[in-house]
């Protein structure tokens, strides 16, 4: 795939906030890593679920039964593009940070003191807070996971130490929000397995570019967020069946304990279920369109799962290319150091999340400076405390974040490195 071949017009055509200027000035969107734009199918499901079926679930009138039908719909979307093995494996819940919270609370009641938990320095902290908050709270022992600071992934065997018979739960990330990684969670999940441990993986960075199998996989846990991969805000867990069935979360007595629904505390956000099933249509639109399912390895899949994974390969190869346009583009400009793999040979192992250091220049500063062209990007730790912190950046502002997406052109990569240029070279 290479920008020359890539539909980028007709794909653009989906996102009415593409075509969005200010005075004048086109948006650049590179803000991705936090918060996508979104296609036309979302707002037509959530529009659809806002005034077409504006009910509860459980009554006998027509909105009622409509807005359970989204309801289900939109489990039954999220199981196929996860290839679970079925919509009970499903939670919806307000984001990935409070579904993570929640689930941890139910783990909780299992631990015993000296059990041990690990977590890993690359993640974001919303799979790294929860557990050392249950570990105070329980009396286990918190093992922390490195990575090596040069090449920004984890040794082969750098989780073997850290195994024990007393590891009760492995946190992992499936890609970095700050350095980009893509980690091997399929091999880490197998050895904590061998453990008896349950696997947590958060892949809120990973799904908006990559498909998810969690039956390969093979973890027992794994949590996304829909506006990360161009749907509403909204999260989503995923669980093995036979662990959700047998965890007792906190919720009111009248609730569900179905496996996935007992995690979904409270009224759901139909409107954010609706517009997640939006965003699978989305990927299974361009799957159709564009990718050949039926002659790939996803072709054994059911069929949904097959075409929303090809498009992910089809729309991740795109990604791909204009990554390496950007990071090609940031090496050759003077005081940029690339906090992430640059090894063009190896980019198979990151997302397009592009987080940068320029020698002299603030992170906040340089973002603010952007954003005053219209060139959207976020500076900070972005929730990525311990990478950041382990890459000795915590005090000094973080990085700078930049996040190209399927919908970001070649012309925009350019025109943020100019800018770019001219910020650090100006005097």
């Amino acid at each position: 795939m290479t920008a020359n071949t890539y539909p980028i017009d007709a794909i653009r055509s989906h996102f009415p906030a593409l075509a969005l200027s200010d005075n004048g000035v086109d948006r650049l969107y590179f803000d991705n890593p936090a918060g996508t734009q979104v296609p036309e199918r979302v707002l037509e499901r959530t529009r659809e679920a806002m005034v077409e079926c504006n009910a509860n679930l459980g009554g006998f009138f027509t909105t009622t039964l409509k807005s359970e039908e989204l309801y289900v719909a939109g489990h039954e979307a999220m199981a196929d593009m996860l290839n679970a093995s079925s919509a009970r494996e499903v939670a919806f819940g307000a984001n990935m940070t409070t579904l993570t919270l929640h689930v941890s609370r139910s783990i909780a009641r299992d631990l015993k003191p000296g059990d041990e938990i690990i977590v890993t320095r690359m993640d974001h902290d919303a799979n790294i807070a929860p557990w050392l908050l249950i570990a105070e709270d329980t009396g286990a022992t918190i093992k922390w996971l490195d990575f090596d600071t040069g090449t920004y992934q984890f040794a082969d065997d750098a989780i073997d130490p850290l195994l024990s018979d007393r590891t009760r739960l492995v946190a992992l990330g499936y890609a970095s929000n700050c350095t980009g990684t893509i980690n091997d969670v399929k091999a880490m999940a197998a050895k904590a397995r061998a453990t008896g441990a349950l696997t947590y993986v958060d892949a809120v960075q990973y799904a908006p570019h990559g498909p998810i199998d969690v039956q390969d996989l093979g973890c027992d846990f794994l949590a996304c967020s829909p506006y990360k991969f161009f749907g509403p805000h909204q999260g989503v867990l995923w669980g093995r069946e036979e662990v959700l069935e047998r965890l007792h979360p906190y919720k009111v007595r009248p609730a569900s304990d179905d496996p996935g629904e007992k995690f979904e505390t409270g009224t759901p956000s139909f409107e954010a279920i609706a517009g997640t099933l939006g965003a699978v249509e989305y990927f299974e639109e361009i799957g159709a369109a564009y990718a050949d399912p039926g002659a790939t390895k996803y072709a054994p899949l059911r069929d949904r799962t097959a075409r929303i994974h090809a498009a992910l390969d089809y729309l991740g190869a795109y990604e791909l290319d204009i990554t390496r346009r950007l990071t090609a583009g940031l090496q050759a400009l003077p005081g940029v150091t690339i906090r992430g793999i640059t090894n063009a040979n190896l980019f198979h192992m990151r997302v397009p999340t592009v987080s940068i250091t320029v020698e002299g220049h603030h992170p906040k500063r340089l973002a603010e400076a952007l954003a005053k062209r219209n060139i959207f990007v976020w500076d900070g730790h972005n929730y990525a405390v311990e990478p950041v912190r382990r890459l000795g950046l915590l005090d000094k502002g973080g990085v700078l974040r930049i996040g190209p997406a399927h919908y970001n052109t070649s012309d925009e990569i350019d025109r943020f490195l100019t800018a770019l240029d001219e910020l650090i070279t100006q005097r």
